[in-house]
């Protein structure tokens, strides 16, 4: 530093000597020593400069670079922000594992909904959806994946969902995939089932929510269940059960696509601010306590507890830190406050709860309707049998005709309880009835039923007036009824009032013909005396009678073997009507031969089994349906092992046999048929003589004729009547 200052001083006396002229030569010698000076140490003088340059360069420079930031944040500021919004949702793929139809039908429903809020939404087989190769990589596409799943035979999935059970099932347990493996997927379960089925109520939906909750998925809304036992359901069927979970979905959904829901706060994220902190504590801190919980706590939220509480009508498995922590905070007069409102909802539920439903819902109602029923107050119907179509025409009759002697035009098919307890595999109804166990449903009087049955009945007689082809005396019999056949559809001795409808029918000299299925035996021993009663046997075993006829008694078989005892100890006509099913039932001979022996019916019907279309809610097909020669060939055998029955009679076109207890052979001649004004007389004696005057199936039998009976060559159909059949077919298919 000395060196640069001697330097400067020197440079400025050079700069000052040169510009004046000094004209003393005194000077010179000095100056030819700091000219010297100088020249020996010109290169502290360069460096100097350099310096001095190079520092006026950086000044300029850092100068100009902040005022160029300065102004291109103003700029920035000023200018609107181009930067994409985020995209919190970028669709709903909807799963469904049906068996009827039903689930299937929900996720379309579901679709078209979100369809019309601008989210995108696609429906999806799960039977056509590889979960091994494609649900990992559902985490990361900013979608919601939502299931909705019905529970099938014994808590099994539908056909179509077994493999992605399976699958997940095994993942949720495989070390090799990891408790984390579905981090980051974002789901939602509505299960479909039947309370009736206590012991495997929408087992299938809760081991979804189980198993995707094992694998670290996230729900985004509590897990729905519908329930298709209207007694039981929370909102009345399983449609409105649905449709009230839908309602919740749909408004998280919204929620979700603001952004609001993506960390559990529930639309209180406002202008991109962070989660309001509840009790002290943030989101993140309320989810570390939501993990604390045990399995059990968070598999058992469903929609019952949405409807319960009091809470917001969202409500995640992440809030529930949040609620906790504030329901610790609440001060004591709230407390009082808060258990007060629970005890009001709590006892306005009850009160809902105890005023009987209807049996028939709306969706029900819908569907019986287009199937031809004319539906009679909330739980009975009647519909016209296309035999007694058949027989205003002249083109025969029914297999009772054939057997028992009724007037096929006359009869009126009909039922007090659409509810039944079984959902077997070849009901013609295709499981459109509703199901149940006891009766919980609101009941409709006798007389009414009885009534509008009537007049509901006669009016569809009355539509056949003037119809080409429609014999004129067979039109005024028809408005009369004469037979009522008690089995429609559904369980009629589960009706509370039977045997008051049963004394009405005969007060009007109307024969009835009552058909069970042997799972209501208290109700058959205390049921009085109807003109012929049937048991419905569809299996003789076990294992064979759930597979076919699918019981919601968890003692069916007990009930069923009960049912038959109490069968043997009516004194009128019983009969046991059994049902063929190829390749199910028929190979059970030994097994039947000995439940005929339990029940001692008068008479065991064996039939065919009618095909009655495709249906999703049942596997058979035409390949289980027996050929005539078959079912003759089965009944054959069968009563080579019972010395105490013989075939009676035959019905060809209903691919049908009667077999008879031989004490309806009297001097030779077979007396199957029904002396139907003897039985009106006795059963009037019995019921003004309070129950003293009995009597018995022998009392009104009429013998059977000739064309009727077991290798006629009418094979069964009344000579009285003329065949029809139609063009182009070569098949005898009368009364089609």
């Amino acid at each position: 530093m000395h060196h640069f200052i001697v330097l400067a001083v020197l440079f400025g006396n050079c700069v000052t000597t040169s510009s004046t002229k000094l004209s003393h030569s005194s000077h010179s010698a000095y100056d030819k020593y700091y000219v010297t000076y100088i020249w020996h140490n010109r290169l502290y003088l360069y460096t100097a400069g350099f310096l001095a340059l190079a520092f006026w360069v950086l000044l300029k420079m850092f100068l100009k670079k902040d005022v160029n930031s300065s102004i291109l944040k103003v700029k920035q500021e000023d200018k609107p922000h181009d930067k994409p919004a985020e995209v919190h949702l970028s669709g709903v793929k909807i799963f469904f594992g049906s068996q009827t139809g039903t689930a299937k039908g929900f996720a379309k429903d579901l679709s078209e909904d979100l369809r019309n809020l601008d989210i995108t939404a696609e429906v999806i087989d799960m039977k056509e959806y590889d979960p091994d190769d494609r649900l990992a990589d559902e985490c990361n596409t900013k979608c919601v994946c939502v299931f909705l799943v019905a529970t099938y035979m014994d808590g099994q999935p539908t056909d179509n969902a077994k493999w992605f059970c399976k699958w997940l099932e095994e993942a949720s347990t495989d070390f090799r995939y990891g408790k984390t493996y579905l981090k980051g997927l974002r789901y939602a379960v509505f299960g479909l089932g039947n309370s009736l089925y206590a012991t495997h109520y929408n087992t299938v939906g809760r081991n979804i929510d189980k198993w995707l909750w094992m694998l670290s998925a996230s729900r985004v809304l509590t897990r729905g269940e519908g329930d298709c036992n209207v007694a039981k359901s929370a909102n009345g069927s399983v449609q409105a059960d649905f449709l009230a979970w839908k309602l919740k979905f749909l408004k998280r959904l919204e929620s979700l696509c603001r952004g609001d829901g993506d960390h559990a706060c529930c639309g209180k994220q406002q202008n991109g601010a962070p989660c309001n902190k509840t009790g002290g504590q943030t989101v993140e801190e309320e989810a570390t306590l939501d993990n604390n919980y045990s399995e059990a706590e968070l598999l058992e939220s469903s929609s019952d507890e949405d409807n319960a509480s009091s809470s917001p009508s969202v409500l995640d498995v992440e809030d529930l830190g949040s609620m906790m922590s504030s329901a610790k905070q609440i001060s004591p007069n709230g407390g009082q406050v808060a258990r007060r409102s629970k005890n009001v909802a709590k006892k306005r539920h009850q009160e809902k709860e105890e005023e009987p439903r209807e049996m028939v819902t709306p969706a029900l109602r819908e569907a019986l309707s287009k199937q031809g029923y004319k539906l009679i107050g909330s739980h009975s119907g009647v519909k016209l049998c296309r035999w007694t179509k058949s027989m205003l025409r002249g083109r025969g009759g029914c297999y009772k005709h054939t057997f028992y002697g009724i007037q096929s035009h006359r009869c009126m098919e009909t039922t007090p309880s659409l509810a039944c307890a079984n959902k077997c595999v070849f009901c013609w109804r295709h499981h459109t009835n509703p199901v149940g166990t006891e009766w919980r449903w609101k009941m409709d009087p006798a007389e009414k039923i009885l009534q509008d049955a009537l007049e509901k009945h006669q009016n569809m007689i009355r539509q056949f007036r003037g119809v080409p082809g429609v014999k004129a005396d067979r039109y005024e019999e028809g408005l009369a009824v004469q037979h009522c056949a008690l089995s429609l559809v559904g369980e009629p001795i589960m009706y509370p009032e039977i045997n008051r409808f049963v004394r009405l029918l005969h007060s009007q000299r109307i024969s009835s013909f009552l058909v069970t299925n042997a799972q209501f035996p208290d109700e058959i021993r205390s049921l009085e005396p109807v003109t012929q009663l049937y048991v419905s046997v569809d299996a003789s075993t076990k294992d064979s009678l759930k597979k076919i006829d699918r019981p919601l008694f968890k003692d069916f078989w007990t009930r069923f073997l009960d049912s038959l005892k109490a069968l043997a100890e009516k004194r009128q006509r019983t009969v046991y009507r059994l049902t063929l099913v190829k390749a199910w039932n028929v190979e059970e001979m030994t097994a039947y031969s000995e439940l005929i022996a339990l029940g001692q019916p008068d008479f065991v019907e064996v039939k065919g089994v009618t095909y009655c279309g495709e249906s999703s809610a049942s596997s058979l097909t035409m390949a289980n349906v027996p050929w005539h020669q078959e079912v003759v060939a089965f009944v054959q055998q069968l009563v080579d092992m019972m010395p105490d029955y013989q075939i009676a009679c035959e019905h060809e076109h209903s691919n049908c046999l009667l077999i008879a207890h031989n004490k309806f052979k009297v001097d030779g001649e077979w007396h199957t048929w029904i002396d139907y004004e003897r039985f009106q007389d006795l059963s009037r004696a019995h019921h003004e003589s309070g129950g003293l005057a009995v009597f018995s199936s022998s009392d009104y039998m009429a013998p059977t004729p000739p064309w009727a009976l077991f290798g006629a060559r009418q094979q069964g159909f009344d000579p009285a009547e003329t065949r029809f059949q139609r063009r182009n077919k070569g098949k005898d298919v009368s009364g089609c």
